[in-house]
């Protein structure tokens, strides 16, 4: 079953506050034939070593009850690296 990506762009942006709240945010950056939506997390939650759970036990679980279609959600680019790699450029030593 194709994803209604018109419909789960709405309920991205009904989830968003509650990550800019917490200082972080997510980007929509597509979603697969087989129903993977592709987000990037940002700000605070980029190097939140809980933003696995938030993916898995908050998106993901609002996108599959309100998205006919969506089977999983992952997380690109960003993530913990992103945290490293700004962690290493202040704190060189």
């Amino acid at each position: 079953m194709a994803v209604d990506e018109t419909l789960l762009k709405e309920v991205l942006e009904q989830i968003r506050p509650n990550l800019q709240a917490d200082g972080g945010d997510m980007e929509y950056m597509g979603v697969t034939e087989d129903g993977v939506v592709k987000l990037e997390l940002q700000g605070a939650c980029a190097g939140c070593p809980m933003s696995s759970l938030t993916l898995s036990m908050g998106v993901e679980r609002i996108l599959k009850e309100h998205v006919p279609g969506v089977t999983r959600v992952e997380q690109v680019g960003g993530g913990a690296d992103a945290a490293n790699d700004l962690y290493d450029e202040y704190m060189p030593f």
